[in-house]
């Protein structure tokens, strides 16, 4: 493996919310801060990937980084902005941004299906960016929703992405819903989890229709996902370690240096 492959391989796998203290980390070990230039295309592809989210200027919301709505050349759009722009993918940051006009057969749909996204992540997400945007040949519709939540003072961050292709002309939905949480204190944990989706939702069916056989799928993964939780909680993890110590009294942690190893803790003196 060449010394590019195995740095943008460290590039695609950092955790949500995490990219640039693995960049930070790479330079620092290589002692060359000129090595972004030799990243640039996994900076590209992580961000495509992850659906990163970017606020434009002068706006409040974010609105989103991935190969459905690339432009070529660094630029993207956003149908409800109505506006495209160039994004570094080594800072985040959007800039030069433009009026832009959608075009395409399906642009009432797409429309409509934004309305109704919108509505769906407002009720059910904290905090998220969606995005609706023709297909490369305008033969269907990428449906893309990204939640992220980071808390890098609790040793957690956490990504929600959920990507759908719709084909009015079979009425197909087909997709994947990912999961990637990671907890590192203290230890290095990480959950990283998809659901495959295929519907028939029809060739006539209506941006509500869609989007509410989407909510539908992402409330039952959610469901699923609590319960499988529930279970390593009460079954896995809970064999992972005694409840009690052997002698089956807990430790009184604020007289821990009172204890003598082997004695207090083991029992006594035998």
């Amino acid at each position: 493996m060449s010394r590019t492959a195995a740095l943008s391989a460290f590039i695609e796998s950092a955790p949500p919310g995490e990219l640039a203290d693995v960049t930070k980390a790479v330079k620092s070990i290589l002692g060359d801060d000129a090595v972004q230039n030799e990243l640039s295309p996994a900076f590209e592809k992580y961000n495509e990937e992850q659906f990163t989210t970017t606020k434009l200027p002068g706006g409040s919301t974010e609105v989103l980084v991935s190969a459905h709505n690339s432009l070529g050349d660094g630029r993207y759009y956003d149908v409800e902005t109505q506006s495209s722009f160039d994004f570094d993918h080594a800072t985040g940051k959007a800039s030069a941004v433009q009026s832009y006009v959608l075009e395409s057969q399906h642009e009432d749909l797409v429309k409509s299906l934004v309305k109704s996204l919108s509505t769906h992540v407002s009720e059910h997400y904290p905090k998220a960016s969606y995005g609706v945007f023709p297909t490369s040949d305008d033969t269907a519709l990428a449906i893309l929703t990204v939640a992220n939540k980071y808390s890098p003072t609790n040793y957690w961050n956490g990504r929600w992405r959920s990507s759908y292709i719709y084909s009015p002309s079979s009425g197909s939905l087909t997709g994947t819903i990912k999961v990637d949480v990671h907890y590192y204190e203290d230890g290095n944990v990480r959950l990283l989890t998809n659901k495959d989706v295929s519907l028939s939702v029809g060739g006539s069916a209506t941006a509500s229709e869609i989007i509410r056989k989407v909510a539908a799928e992402e409330k039952k993964y959610q469901e699923d996902l609590n319960k499988a939780f529930g279970s390593l909680s009460e079954g896995a993890f809970k064999a992972l370690r005694r409840q009690l110590p052997i002698t089956r009294q807990k430790i009184e942690w604020e007289k821990i240096s009172g204890y003598r190893l082997g004695q207090d803790i083991g029992g006594g003196r035998r």
